[in-house]
Protein backbone atom coordinates (compact mmCIF):
# COMPACT_ATOMS: atom_id res chain seq x y z
CA UNK A 1 0.00 0.00 0.00
CA UNK A 2 1.27 3.81 -1.19
CA UNK A 3 0.25 5.92 2.18
CA UNK A 4 -0.35 9.91 1.42
CA UNK A 5 1.55 11.54 4.43
CA UNK A 6 0.73 14.99 5.71
CA UNK A 7 2.15 17.61 3.87
CA UNK A 8 2.10 20.04 6.76
CA UNK A 9 -0.39 19.67 9.64
CA UNK A 10 -1.05 16.36 11.31
CA UNK A 11 -4.24 16.50 11.40
CA UNK A 12 -4.95 16.27 7.66
CA UNK A 13 -3.83 12.66 8.74
CA UNK A 14 -6.95 10.22 8.03
CA UNK A 15 -7.90 7.49 10.58
CA UNK A 16 -6.89 4.84 7.36
CA UNK A 17 -3.81 6.11 7.90
CA UNK A 18 -3.50 5.27 11.56
CA UNK A 19 -4.72 2.22 11.25
CA UNK A 20 -2.31 0.97 8.16
CA UNK A 21 0.44 2.57 10.62
CA UNK A 22 -0.71 0.06 13.16
CA UNK A 23 -1.69 -3.08 11.09
CA UNK A 24 1.64 -3.31 8.17
CA UNK A 25 3.99 -5.82 8.61
CA UNK A 26 6.63 -3.43 6.66
CA UNK A 27 6.86 0.21 6.59
CA UNK A 28 9.17 1.69 3.77
CA UNK A 29 9.99 5.08 4.85
CA UNK A 30 11.70 8.06 3.02
CA UNK A 31 13.30 8.89 6.89
CA UNK A 32 12.35 6.71 9.23
CA UNK A 33 13.12 9.53 11.69
CA UNK A 34 9.49 11.58 9.67
CA UNK A 35 8.11 8.32 10.16
CA UNK A 36 8.62 7.47 13.58
CA UNK A 37 7.84 11.21 14.65
CA UNK A 38 4.51 11.47 12.69
CA UNK A 39 3.27 7.70 14.58
CA UNK A 40 4.13 9.64 17.50
CA UNK A 41 2.33 12.66 16.91
CA UNK A 42 -1.01 10.16 15.83
CA UNK A 43 -0.38 8.29 18.70
CA UNK A 44 0.28 4.96 16.95
CA UNK A 45 2.90 2.25 17.98
CA UNK A 46 3.60 0.51 15.04
CA UNK A 47 4.83 -2.89 15.28
CA UNK A 48 6.29 -3.23 11.98
CA UNK A 49 9.66 -3.33 10.78
CA UNK A 50 10.83 0.04 9.59
CA UNK A 51 13.23 -0.07 6.64
CA UNK A 52 14.61 3.04 4.95
CA UNK A 53 13.62 3.72 1.16
CA UNK A 54 14.69 6.97 -0.92
CA UNK A 55 16.20 7.87 -4.19
CA UNK A 56 19.46 6.16 -3.56
CA UNK A 57 18.37 2.97 -2.33
CA UNK A 58 14.88 2.63 -4.03
CA UNK A 59 16.69 0.41 -6.78
CA UNK A 60 17.35 -2.06 -5.07
CA UNK A 61 15.14 -1.43 -2.23
CA UNK A 62 12.13 -2.29 -4.46
CA UNK A 63 13.12 -5.86 -5.36
CA UNK A 64 13.65 -6.63 -1.59
CA UNK A 65 10.22 -5.45 -0.93
CA UNK A 66 8.38 -6.86 -3.72
CA UNK A 67 10.01 -10.50 -2.28
CA UNK A 68 8.05 -9.43 1.02
CA UNK A 69 4.43 -8.87 -1.27
CA UNK A 70 5.38 -12.11 -2.85
CA UNK A 71 5.55 -13.38 0.68
CA UNK A 72 1.98 -12.70 1.46
CA UNK A 73 3.35 -9.79 3.63
CA UNK A 74 1.33 -6.29 3.77
CA UNK A 75 4.06 -3.75 3.19
CA UNK A 76 3.25 0.08 3.71
CA UNK A 77 5.54 2.93 1.46
CA UNK A 78 5.11 6.04 3.14
CA UNK A 79 7.12 9.67 2.24
CA UNK A 80 7.84 12.33 4.07
CA UNK A 81 4.86 14.68 2.70
CA UNK A 82 2.58 14.04 -0.08
CA UNK A 83 2.07 11.15 -2.38
CA UNK A 84 4.91 8.25 -2.53
CA UNK A 85 5.29 7.84 -6.62
CA UNK A 86 4.84 11.94 -6.78
CA UNK A 87 8.62 13.07 -7.31
CA UNK A 88 9.30 10.68 -4.08
CA UNK A 89 9.69 7.00 -4.39
CA UNK A 90 7.12 4.55 -4.64
CA UNK A 91 7.33 4.24 -9.01
CA UNK A 92 9.74 1.59 -9.02
CA UNK A 93 7.96 -0.91 -6.53
CA UNK A 94 4.11 -0.36 -8.21
CA UNK A 95 5.77 -1.06 -11.17
CA UNK A 96 7.29 -4.37 -10.06
CA UNK A 97 3.97 -5.03 -8.49
CA UNK A 98 2.46 -4.46 -11.44
CA UNK A 99 4.51 -6.64 -13.66
CA UNK A 100 4.40 -9.40 -10.99
CA UNK A 101 0.75 -9.41 -10.66
CA UNK A 102 0.97 -8.88 -6.74
CA UNK A 103 -1.59 -6.14 -5.62
CA UNK A 104 -1.30 -2.90 -5.00
CA UNK A 105 -3.68 -0.25 -3.54
CA UNK A 106 -3.16 3.31 -2.07
CA UNK A 107 -4.23 5.15 1.00
CA UNK A 108 -5.39 8.66 -0.49
CA UNK A 109 -4.52 11.78 1.03
CA UNK A 110 -2.73 15.33 1.04
CA UNK A 111 -0.70 16.52 -1.70
CA UNK A 112 1.52 19.69 -2.46
CA UNK A 113 0.70 19.54 -6.34
CA UNK A 114 -3.23 19.57 -6.33
CA UNK A 115 -3.54 21.61 -2.77
CA UNK A 116 -1.08 24.64 -4.78
CA UNK A 117 -3.23 23.75 -8.41
CA UNK A 118 -6.62 25.05 -6.51
CA UNK A 119 -5.16 27.42 -4.39
CA UNK A 120 -3.16 29.62 -7.12
CA UNK A 121 -6.31 31.29 -8.97
CA UNK A 122 -5.15 29.54 -12.46
CA UNK A 123 -7.11 27.49 -14.32
CA UNK A 124 -7.57 23.98 -12.76
CA UNK A 125 -9.93 22.10 -15.53
CA UNK A 126 -6.56 20.89 -17.41
CA UNK A 127 -3.14 20.89 -15.57
CA UNK A 128 0.39 19.08 -15.95
CA UNK A 129 2.88 18.03 -13.20
CA UNK A 130 6.58 18.50 -14.16
CA UNK A 131 8.54 17.64 -11.16
CA UNK A 132 11.46 19.47 -10.09
CA UNK A 133 13.19 21.50 -13.05
CA UNK A 134 17.11 20.50 -14.60
CA UNK A 135 19.36 21.57 -11.66
CA UNK A 136 22.26 22.80 -14.80
CA UNK A 137 21.33 25.85 -16.37
CA UNK A 138 21.48 24.88 -19.61
CA UNK A 139 19.27 21.98 -19.36
CA UNK A 140 16.67 23.99 -17.20
CA UNK A 141 16.33 26.48 -20.30
CA UNK A 142 16.13 24.28 -22.93
CA UNK A 143 13.43 22.18 -20.69
CA UNK A 144 11.35 25.54 -20.00
CA UNK A 145 11.80 26.46 -24.05
CA UNK A 146 9.97 22.89 -24.85
CA UNK A 147 7.03 23.98 -22.48
CA UNK A 148 6.85 27.62 -23.88
CA UNK A 149 3.69 26.82 -25.90
CA UNK A 150 2.22 24.19 -23.10
CA UNK A 151 -1.54 25.24 -22.88
CA UNK A 152 -2.34 23.58 -20.03
CA UNK A 153 -1.16 24.91 -16.01
CA UNK A 154 1.71 23.47 -15.10
CA UNK A 155 2.75 22.67 -11.85
CA UNK A 156 6.36 22.35 -10.49
CA UNK A 157 8.35 21.31 -7.54
CA UNK A 158 11.33 23.98 -6.31
CA UNK A 159 14.08 24.07 -3.22
CA UNK A 160 13.67 27.77 -1.81
CA UNK A 161 17.59 28.44 -2.76
CA UNK A 162 16.80 27.80 -6.03
CA UNK A 163 13.71 29.66 -6.46
CA UNK A 164 15.03 33.07 -7.88
CA UNK A 165 16.67 31.43 -10.43
CA UNK A 166 14.42 29.33 -11.73
CA UNK A 167 11.65 32.03 -11.70
CA UNK A 168 14.22 34.22 -13.74
CA UNK A 169 14.50 31.29 -16.15
CA UNK A 170 10.64 30.69 -16.57
CA UNK A 171 10.43 34.72 -17.47
CA UNK A 172 13.28 34.27 -19.90
CA UNK A 173 11.62 31.26 -21.36
CA UNK A 174 7.89 31.82 -21.10
CA UNK A 175 7.43 35.53 -20.66
CA UNK A 176 7.70 37.98 -17.78
CA UNK A 177 4.08 38.65 -17.95
CA UNK A 178 2.79 35.35 -17.81
CA UNK A 179 1.04 34.58 -14.59
CA UNK A 180 1.82 32.04 -11.95
CA UNK A 181 1.92 31.35 -7.81
CA UNK A 182 4.24 30.44 -5.53
CA UNK A 183 3.06 28.53 -2.98
CA UNK A 184 5.03 28.16 0.15
CA UNK A 185 4.70 26.61 3.68
CA UNK A 186 1.25 24.99 2.48
CA UNK A 187 -1.18 24.32 5.21
CA UNK A 188 1.65 24.93 7.49
CA UNK A 189 1.14 27.76 10.54
CA UNK A 190 3.25 30.38 7.80
CA UNK A 191 1.50 29.43 4.50
CA UNK A 192 1.69 32.11 2.25
CA UNK A 193 0.77 32.30 -1.78
CA UNK A 194 1.97 34.96 -3.98
CA UNK A 195 0.07 35.64 -7.38
CA UNK A 196 1.60 37.67 -9.99
CA UNK A 197 3.76 37.55 -13.71
CA UNK A 198 6.76 35.86 -13.38
CA UNK A 199 8.52 38.53 -13.94
CA UNK A 200 7.75 40.35 -10.32
CA UNK A 201 7.65 37.29 -8.51
CA UNK A 202 11.29 36.75 -9.67
CA UNK A 203 12.13 40.59 -8.07
CA UNK A 204 10.31 39.12 -5.38
CA UNK A 205 12.04 35.99 -4.84
CA UNK A 206 15.78 37.50 -5.40
CA UNK A 207 14.75 38.69 -1.65
CA UNK A 208 15.33 34.85 -0.26
CA UNK A 209 12.80 32.71 0.63
CA UNK A 210 12.64 29.61 3.11
CA UNK A 211 10.39 26.37 2.94
CA UNK A 212 9.04 24.09 0.80
CA UNK A 213 7.87 25.59 -2.49
CA UNK A 214 5.39 24.66 -5.40
CA UNK A 215 5.10 26.77 -8.22
CA UNK A 216 2.17 26.83 -10.00
CA UNK A 217 2.33 28.69 -13.69
CA UNK A 218 -0.72 29.43 -16.27
CA UNK A 219 -0.19 27.54 -19.84
CA UNK A 220 0.68 29.32 -22.67
CA UNK A 221 -2.36 31.65 -24.03
CA UNK A 222 -4.39 30.65 -27.05
CA UNK A 223 -3.17 31.35 -30.42
CA UNK A 224 -5.78 33.90 -32.00
CA UNK A 225 -6.58 34.16 -35.43
CA UNK A 226 -6.25 37.66 -37.40
CA UNK A 227 -8.52 40.08 -36.68
CA UNK A 228 -11.67 40.45 -38.52
CA UNK A 229 -11.83 44.43 -38.88
CA UNK A 230 -15.58 44.28 -40.28
CA UNK A 231 -16.05 42.65 -36.57
CA UNK A 232 -14.22 45.72 -35.06
CA UNK A 233 -16.61 48.24 -36.74
CA UNK A 234 -20.04 46.26 -35.43
CA UNK A 235 -18.06 46.82 -31.78
CA UNK A 236 -17.64 50.19 -32.36
CA UNK A 237 -21.42 50.93 -33.46
CA UNK A 238 -22.62 48.57 -30.55
CA UNK A 239 -20.39 50.94 -28.15
CA UNK A 240 -21.24 54.32 -29.64
CA UNK A 241 -25.13 53.34 -29.08
CA UNK A 242 -24.00 52.85 -25.22
CA UNK A 243 -23.14 56.06 -25.47
CA UNK A 244 -19.30 56.60 -25.90
CA UNK A 245 -18.49 59.38 -28.89
CA UNK A 246 -17.82 57.44 -32.32
CA UNK A 247 -14.16 58.62 -32.12
CA UNK A 248 -13.14 57.48 -28.53
CA UNK A 249 -14.79 54.48 -29.83
CA UNK A 250 -12.53 53.60 -32.49
CA UNK A 251 -9.66 54.64 -30.52
CA UNK A 252 -10.58 52.63 -27.47
CA UNK A 253 -11.34 49.30 -30.44
CA UNK A 254 -8.35 50.10 -32.22
CA UNK A 255 -6.15 49.94 -29.49
CA UNK A 256 -7.53 47.10 -27.59
CA UNK A 257 -7.41 44.85 -30.91
CA UNK A 258 -3.97 45.99 -32.07
CA UNK A 259 -5.44 47.69 -35.14
CA UNK A 260 -4.36 50.83 -36.77
CA UNK A 261 -7.16 53.23 -35.92
CA UNK A 262 -7.36 54.18 -39.76
CA UNK A 263 -8.24 50.50 -40.49
CA UNK A 264 -11.01 50.54 -37.85
CA UNK A 265 -12.47 54.18 -38.82
CA UNK A 266 -12.39 52.65 -42.83
CA UNK A 267 -14.25 49.47 -41.75
CA UNK A 268 -17.01 51.37 -39.51
CA UNK A 269 -17.13 53.65 -43.05
CA UNK A 270 -17.81 50.54 -45.13
CA UNK A 271 -20.12 49.11 -42.24
CA UNK A 272 -21.97 52.60 -41.95
CA UNK A 273 -22.46 52.66 -46.03
CA UNK A 274 -23.89 48.74 -45.83
CA UNK A 275 -26.50 49.64 -43.24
Amino acid sequence: MLAAAPIGRVEDASARLRTALAEADIIAAEDTRRLRRLAADLGVSPAARVVSYYDANERARAAELLDELRAGRDVLVITDAGLPGVSDPGYRLVTAAVEAEVPVTVLPGPSAVTTALVISGLPSDRFCFEGFLPRKGGERAARLRALADEPRTMVFFEAPHRLAVTLEAMAAALGSDRRAAVCRELTKTYEEVRRGPLGELAEWAAGGVRGEITLVVAGAPEETGPVNVADLAVEVERRVGEGTPRKQAIGDVAREHGVPKREVYDAVIAYKADH
